[in-house]
């Protein structure tokens, strides 16, 4: 049946919310071949010769095209629809991550989306720099924060911090700082301080 492998396409992908699952070359080149078998037998329905009897020939061949056609509107919705929501994943991601995607997701990453994830890291960051003066980072608070300051723990031994008013702190393992927001934003993602609310 035509569109199978696409819908399957698509059902793969709505199975793994939470993860991006491995690019599916395989199910992306079937689904490809299949648009190309439908457009053949479009070409072939209209070249038929004219030596058959015209009220057939007609009946015949606009059924064929119509299904062919529906065939591969379908395929090619079901490819865009896997391509984009990939996309709006990496795209996802890149805010949350930041500009390092992880190992074990760059694994599933087709050679296309690594390139696309790389040029768009580039084209943020560069638009970052261009804000202002000394440029802002857009990333460091995605919910608009209550307060400037907060208070934090540290879960690990991490040494020396220079604050940008130049101001240096030990970090140990469970001591309380009291922090500017935008200094602790980045050690709070990879893990080395906890907020306390």
């Amino acid at each position: 049946m035509y569109g199978e492998k696409g819908f399957a396409l698509i059902k793969e992908l709505s199975r793994c919310k939470e993860t991006l699952p491995p690019y599916n070359t395989d199910l992306v080149n079937a689904v490809s071949n299949e648009i190309k078998q439908l457009l053949e037998q479009i070409k072939d329905a209209q070249s038929t010769s004219d030596n058959e009897s015209a009220l057939v020939t007609a009946g015949s061949k606009i059924s064929t095209i119509t299904i062919a056609h529906a065939g591969i509107k379908r395929n090619l919705r079901c490819l865009l629809s896997y391509h984009y929501n990939r996309i709006k994943c990496l795209r996802t991601m890149r805010w949350e991550f930041g500009s390092i995607l992880p190992a074990d997701i760059k694994v599933n990453l087709s050679a296309e989306e690594i390139e696309w994830f790389s040029k768009y890291s580039q084209m943020l960051a560069s638009y970052m720099r261009s804000i202002g003066d000394e440029g802002v980072n857009l990333a460091i608070d995605m919910k608009p924060p209550k307060a400037l300051y907060i208070e934090v723990r540290c879960l690990v031994d991490y040494g020396r911090f220079e604050l940008t008013d130049g101001s240096v702190l030990l970090l140990k393992k469970d001591s309380r700082h009291y922090l500017p927001r935008s200094e602790c934003e980045e050690l709070i993602r990879q893990g080395v301080f906890q907020h306390i609310v």
